[in-house]
């Protein structure tokens, strides 16, 4: 349950993030302290095993990286606890409220898996958004193809700010991360459990994320009697560093509905 954490000064409610594949604390820090701000909540970035400064202390699969996490919750925070998460973080805080619902008070999912597998995720055929040119010339070679299915907001200072989060915090244990990646415990044995979760979400999407789409996480609102369900255009799955004004308004509007207080 050794976790490598950073938590703010605040001493308010906890909110934990749990960070995309293969990123660290400090790129979920990036991604979710502007949208967070001044909401007085005590921000919890947790790097997940293998990943940032954490050792991979587990079993590469998806189950055993849950389990890790939910002993983390279960010893350092009292529950139930706000979860925040992008991508595979979102995957797992879904995971969490699926299987330990006791531990969470509302989920915030940004960009979230719903299906593991790569082949079953139902990803959009759209051409992609008009760039400037050379707005990749920034990055290196070999994930130009990953940044033109990945972005939806096609320019050199998105780019910029994407490789920066890519690149911050610790090395992460890529042997791990590439075992838990292609094994077959990469998908929750849950995955597709028909089980609802009634506290209030938050699911944020890309129009032009061509990594794990937008309509599979629609679908998925069934589970979720309380949650609101956005899909932004110009926003691909790095959506955090694409869109955070957007991303900000959508989180103060969710922890409004966590306080039980409304807008209107």
């Amino acid at each position: 349950m050794n976790l490598a954490v950073d938590q703010s000064a605040e001493t308010g409610a906890p909110v934990v993030c749990l960070p995309m594949f293969s990123m660290s604390r400090a790129a979920t820090a990036a991604a979710f302290r502007p949208a967070l701000a001044d909401a007085g909540l005590r921000e919890i970035y947790l790097d997940l095993p293998g990943h940032g400064d954490t050792p991979a202390n587990c079993p590469p699969t998806s189950q055993a990286v849950l389990d890790t996490v939910c002993a983390w919750l279960d010893h350092h925070v009292d529950a139930p606890v706000l979860l925040a998460g992008s991508s595979y973080g979102a995957y797992l805080a879904a995971g969490i409220a699926r299987q330990r619902p006791e531990l969470v008070r509302g989920l915030l999912l940004v960009c979230p898996g719903v299906t593991i597998a790569r082949d079953s995720r139902s990803l959009p055929d759209d051409p992609p958004l008009d760039a400037p040119p050379g707005w990749l010339d920034a990055a290196p070679a070999a994930l130009h193809g990953h940044f033109d299915a990945a972005l939806g907001h096609r320019t050199p200072a998105v780019v910029a700010t994407v490789l920066a989060a890519l690149n911050a915090g610790g090395p992460g244990d890529e042997a791990f991360q590439q075992e838990l990646q292609s094994g077959p415990g990469y998908a929750l044995p849950d995955e597709n459990a028909d089980v609802v979760f009634d506290g209030p979400v938050t699911v944020i999407t890309g129009r032009q994320d061509g990594i794990i789409g937008y309509a599979d996480q629609f679908r998925a609102m069934r589970h979720y009697p309380r949650g609101t369900y956005t899909v932004i255009d110009a926003a691909g799955h790095y959506l955090p560093y694409e869109q955070p004004a957007l991303l900000r308004a959508l989180t103060q509007d969710w922890l409004r509905r966590t306080r039980g207080t409304s807008p209107y």
